[in-house]
């Protein structure tokens, strides 16, 4: 297979104004369990019932009627119960009565994959429904040059039911399977989406990411979801390519903040360049004439947003670049997000790249004072000093904090004992910190709080 600039990686109108009607639906479950508490409508967005998307042809799925229903469900009511007593507390609760609405501080990470599989049709939903304003698609691409939605190039085998298929064959390390059927290489199934085409990968079914890296059936590989996250949203699965992604957010009157993600193939990739790649997914949205003031690119690399301000200035403008200890580290360093010496980049340097937009992860933005009082860390006060906007990731995507929560709490152990904290973290994030968005697994919870605050 080779890819040449203008063939496989030329988009067209055409081909886009095949996607840009879309069916909405969800399944009657899902619908039932969202709209338990609070509902209101957005008369803006317009779904109607159209052709399928692609060549490929999706999954039937129950009509779900426009408009759009905004729905918080239980969650953020849980959450609020369980926070210590307090004028937030107190202040939140007064809000119970408030009606969801859509607002673009909520974030949706991945759609809604707290509880239903990530990058699939019924996880962005259900991400709309609770008032996400923004949609999130990690950008991969396969081995014919389509991009679609996966967090990361090579996780076919934990995100979709692939091994199942006899697509596994195709996998850069498939299953091995010894003379009595048992499974004996789970630690290194590797399926990348580069090994399959955008007919092939449009055929796979989403699961919840998880695998069982000591199993010895294939079965047992795959039912893994932790015990804190659930299989009763996964029985449809539909996955999406950007072009599709496109179009559907625009159908749920969302804006979009795709992610360049790092290929983990030697690039070039049979003549595909990593300039092509990181020019493909701005063309995509060109093509499909979103404004660039609704496109909120995103990358770990640096040089990605460097490509982006230097060759599509319109949407470099917009563009985010994403900041963890994995790359924001100085050599020999340990990464402590109050000490300025440890870090890459200062983040006088970050702005003068021309970057206006940096999205730490939670923890780096909050610390404590060691008395159980979260407040902004000095990486998110000279972020601010900088002139920098925040935004960052992400809530809901931890298990319960009872035990003081996981890498996302990270040196804030001392401030964090009960769910309900979470709610205090986005209250620092929002007013001390001065975040203009959180990415969120299950966005009802930061919409709540934002409609609550009048955070639009």
């Amino acid at each position: 297979m080779t890819i040449s600039n203008k063939s496989a990686l030329e988009l067209n109108k055409q081909t886009l104004a095949k996607v840009n009607k879309i069916n909405i639906a969800l399944p009657l479950t899902l619908i039932s369990s969202l709209l338990i508490v609070g509902c209101t409508t957005d008369s803006r967005s317009t779904l109607t019932s159209k052709a399928p998307l692609s060549t490929v042809q999706p999954q039937s799925q129950p009509q779900l009627s426009s408009p759009v229903a905004y729905t918080y469900g239980v969650r953020p009511f849980y959450l609020i119960n369980d926070m210590d007593e307090g004028p937030l507390k107190e202040e939140l609760q007064a809000c119970r009565g408030q009606l969801p609405s859509k607002t673009d501080f909520s974030i949706a990470h991945r759609g809604a994959p707290l509880q239903l599989p990530e990058h699939t049709y019924d996880s962005y939903v259900a991400s709309a429904q609770m008032g996400a304003g923004i949609l999130e698609c990690d950008v991969a691409f396969t081995n014919d040059g389509e991009l679609v939605c996966r967090h990361a190039q090579n996780d076919l085998h934990t995100t979709t039911n692939i091994l199942t298929t006899l697509l596994a064959k195709q996998c850069t390390v498939p299953p091995i399977l010894d003379a009595k059927g048992k499974l004996t290489n789970a630690d290194s199934i590797e399926c990348r989406t580069s090994d399959i085409s955008a007919a092939q990968f449009k055929t796979l079914t989403g699961k919840m990411d998880a695998a069982n890296k000591k199993a010895t059936s294939i079965s047992e590989y795959m039912n893994a979801t932790a015990p804190w996250r659930t299989d009763l949203y996964s029985q449809n699965g539909k996955v999406l390519t950007l072009k599709e992604h496109i179009a559907l957010a625009r159908k749920l009157g969302m804006k979009h903040t795709p992610e360049l993600k790092a290929p983990v193939v030697t690039m070039p990739f049979n003549g595909y360049r990593l300039d092509d790649y990181r020019q493909q997914l701005i063309d995509t949205y060109k093509a499909a004439d979103v404004p660039a003031s609704d496109v909120f690119a995103q990358s770990f690399n640096i040089e990605d947003l460097d490509y982006w301000i230097k060759n599509e200035p319109a949407y470099g403008a917009n563009a985010v670049y994403l900041i963890d200890d994995s790359n924001e580290t100085a050599k020999g360093k340990t990464f402590d997000k109050n000490d300025a010496s440890t870090w890459k980049h200062s983040l006088a340097d970050i702005k003068a790249r021309g970057i206006n937009t940096i999205a730490p992860a939670l923890w780096l933005l909050v610390t404590t004072d060691g008395k159980g009082n979260m407040q902004p860390s000095e990486y998110a006060k000279q972020a601010k000093a900088n002139g920098l906007k925040i935004i960052t990731w992400s809530i809901e995507r931890s298990g319960p904090l009872t035990d003081g929560g996981d890498w996302y709490y990270s040196g804030l152990g001392d401030a964090i004992n009960n769910d309900g904290d979470m709610m205090n973290y986005i209250d620092v994030l929002a007013q001390d910190v001065g975040v203009q968005g959180i990415f969120s697994d299950w966005p009802a919870t930061v919409s709540y709080y934002a409609n609550c605050k009048g955070l639009k």
